[in-house]
């Protein structure tokens, strides 16, 4: 392992400008830095192999060649992924993620782990697990405000080769990265402007039937099925072709700073988010996760934000929402850590976002030793908070009840790094830029007191920052969405 800090004084912004159209080049985004999760981000590209699934077919690029394999997704990149794993001797640099894999798991990848109907229509198609391998990787101290190269020339089976080449990598992404600090000097002002449009936004839901399927929820909910099902929407802009997404992305980080969020550039999909969610965090044997429940705008004033504030802490539903898939990640982790090591810390916090107030639980644990990284992904895979309790049965009936497969949404963004460090996000408040269209879908949790019209009113309310960035007004949306039936 060597790295070594840069000297420039680009922004994270500033940077990933001239390598965002690299392929596979990817940003982690730490986008709040006064958050306590905003202390890093990072930037990669060029990765030394490429992992991609659809269904039980898998794709395996290098540079040298590509390779088909049939199988189940989550067995192959499991022992991929073991031939790069570090020896616990070598010296680590005092940051989470150095090398490893980054990319996205698709909530469709859960029929792979439990078995889930298939009946909605995959009209995306996009691939299920799209994963690059980095063996070099840019950091970005928020909090020193430095900046850092680190690489492991894993890329070099040939231990010996290792040294040369990561040595040879610094220097290389060194001297790119001092050209590009000289023609910045003296400009480092990050300003976007918010163009007004008025795309044509069409929802996979009427209005009505949206209503419906909610109605059909609280229906198995009251029959004893399920506690809660998270039912969404999905957004589509047919004339993307009028949006750059990198320019999107920086106007969504700059109206709604996310803990979470990233920008992946793949060749199938364009990939902006700005997710608050953290969904698994794992530092050698330490997991976390933290479930996210309950919503409510910002205010419009100071006192009107403090009483909506007030009243998302004190509402006995969402409380009882959390509390729910709480135990239901309690449960899952339970599935693959040591006994009685998982614990609640923290059982109901309330986080502040600039277009909502959420709920948010945290649940730890240690990892047996017998289990890996991914392991404990698969045991939690896809996140409760965006299925229902009990999960299999919610997924089932999410099946059903959205006409369009989610693909993308509700998956998991991060890494997971050949040092024993993951983490991974829950994937809401993403757009997806493909085949010329953009996509973004919002849900909420239905439980047995929901009301139908509130609960469609959330999803918009959840929307408003993709709205935004779009340059959509907020008083059209709830007015201006064309909407089709199934």
């Amino acid at each position: 392992m060597f790295f070594k800090e840069l000297s420039f004084s680009l922004t994270v912004v500033e940077l990933f400008e001239h390598f965002q159209n690299y392929p596979y080049s990817f940003l982690l985004d730490s986008a709040n830095t006064q958050h306590e999760f905003g202390h890093y981000s990072f930037l990669g590209f060029s990765p030394f192999l490429v992992f991609k699934s659809k269904g039980r077919k898998i794709e395996i690029i290098s540079p040298q060649k590509r390779k088909f394999l049939e199988g189940n997704p989550w067995e192959i990149l499991e022992k991929l992924f073991s031939r790069y794993q570090m020896n616990s001797t070598d010296e680590y640099p005092p940051f989470p993620f150095t090398s490893g894999v980054v990319g996205y798991f698709s909530y469709d990848l859960g029929r792979y782990l439990e078995k889930v109907p298939d009946q909605a229509r995959d009209d995306l198609n996009l691939p299920e697990c799209y994963l690059g391998f980095y063996d070099r990787v840019i950091i970005f101290d928020h909090w020193e405000k430095k900046s850092w190269i680190c690489a492991t020339g894993l890329r070099e089976k040939n231990k010996k080769l290792q040294k040369n080449c990561a040595e040879t990598e610094i220097k290389k992404v060194e001297k790119k990265f001092f050209s590009l600090s000289q023609n910045y000097m003296g400009n480092h002002t990050e300003e976007f402007f918010l163009t007004q449009r008025s795309p044509r936004f069409v929802s996979n839901f009427a209005y009505q039937n949206y209503l419906k399927a909610i109605k059909k929820a609280k229906e198995y909910i009251a029959a004893g099925d399920i506690y809660q099902v998270n039912l969404s929407q999905r957004f589509m802009v047919s004339d993307a072709g009028t949006f750059t997404p990198w320019e999107v992305y920086k106007t969504l980080r700059r109206i709604n700073p996310a803990p979470f969020a990233c920008y992946l550039n793949f060749p199938e999909v364009k990939i902006v988010s700005a997710s608050p969610e953290r969904f698994l965090r794992i530092s050698g044997r330490y997991v976390q996760t933290r479930p996210i429940k309950g919503t409510r705008p910002r205010g419009k004033t100071p006192s009107e934000d403090r009483k909506l504030a007030t009243e998302l802490l004190e509402s006995k539903k969402d409380r009882a929402e959390l509390v729910m898939i709480v135990d239901l990640e309690r449960n899952d982790l339970g599935r693959v850590c040591e006994y009685s090591t998982v614990k609640v810390p923290k059982l109901v916090t309330l986080e502040k976002h600039p277009t909502v107030y959420h709920l948010v639980g945290t649940v730890e644990g240690i990892l047996r030793k017998d289990k890996t990284h991914l392991d404990c992904l698969k045991a939690c895979f896809p996140g409760g908070s965006i299925t229902g309790a009990p999960k299999i049965r919610s997924m089932e009936i999410i099946e059903e009840l959205e006409p369009t497969k989610r693909s993308i949404y509700t998956g998991s963004i991060g890494y997971l790094g050949f040092n024993g460090e993951s983490d991974l996000n829950i994937v809401i408040r993403t757009l997806l830029f493909t085949n010329g269209k953009i996509y973004f879908q919002v849900g909420g949790g239905i439980v047995t007191d929901s009301d139908p019209k509130k609960e469609y009113q959330e999803t918009l309310d959840k929307a408003k920052a993709l709205f935004s960035c779009l340059g959509f007004a907020e008083r059209k949306v709830s007015s201006s969405l064309p909407e089709r039936g199934k």
